[in-house]
């Protein structure tokens, strides 16, 4: 995998479309101060998946990012940055042989990511480059006064740079993940255990009701039985008084 070129247009001071060229051997930017050779790095950090605009110096919103005019310009609507990489080894976990990524930002402040023109999830981004040294916060892309802050950093600082060389950070924020997803589970686990006690302890009082319906009914039932027979026969009893009073008149 290698990047074979630098795309972007509206981003801080690039009004103008620009496009840099990367081949085989080394590049370099060189221009006066206030050029925008810094802001190439940031642009490219920026789509990579920088979420700090401190560390861009994109100023406090997110559509700080645009160009934002000048006496001679005017202000641009929307700002974009494309990268190529060349990913003939496969490198990189996708089956293309060339990927492009894109970040593109609005004046609304609506940020949207793109992987070969289709629309993606920032993490998506961050999980095809993660581990492969080309991130927004890899060790690849070193800011002025990076390697001061290095030396002088946390045993934990250093670890972090060996873990990224040693192809392990990945694996890491995987677990990481996984352990978060696993503290959720138990939490729901937790939540369920409660309601299967609440409702095995209203499981006897329910078996209680159940059985006193089950005597209801059968009692209704019973005593229904009884007011049909007596029903029939006080039917009986009077029909049977009907003929004796007609065989008294015909006497």
């Amino acid at each position: 995998m290698k990047l074979i070129s630098i795309k972007a247009h509206g981003f801080k001071s690039f009004a103008d479309k620009i496009e840099i060229s990367v081949d085989d051997k080394i590049t370099g930017i060189v221009g006066p101060n206030g050029s925008g050779k810094s802001n190439v790095v940031d642009a490219i950090r920026w789509v990579l998946g920088e979420s700090s605009l401190k560390e861009i110096r994109g100023g406090e919103k997110l559509a700080d990012c645009i160009f934002n005019g000048s006496s001679s310009r005017g202000a641009c609507s929307r700002a974009w940055v494309s990268l190529t990489f060349d990913n003939t080894d496969h490198y990189l976990a996708s089956d293309y042989n060339e990927i492009e990524i894109k970040r593109e930002v609005y004046k609304t402040g609506e940020n949207e990511y793109y992987i070969n023109n289709t629309k993606v999830r920032k993490k998506d981004i961050t999980d095809l480059f993660l581990d492969s040294g080309t991130n927004a916060n890899s060790f690849s892309i070193i800011s002025q006064g990076r390697i001061s802050e290095i030396l002088k950093g946390k045993p934990s600082d250093r670890r972090a740079i060996i873990e990224e060389a040693a192809s392990v950070l990945k694996y890491k924020k995987r677990k990481e993940e996984t352990s978060k997803k696993l503290v959720s589970t138990m939490d729901n686990v937790d939540k369920v255990t409660l309601v299967i006690n609440e409702l095995e302890g209203n499981v006897e009082p329910l078996r209680k009701q159940a059985e006193d319906a089950k005597k209801y009914l059968d009692l209704k039932s019973e005593l229904e039985g009884i007011e049909i027979s007596l029903i029939a026969s006080d039917i009986k009893t009077i029909n049977d008084h009907i003929k004796v009073t007609k065989k008294d008149l015909h006497l």
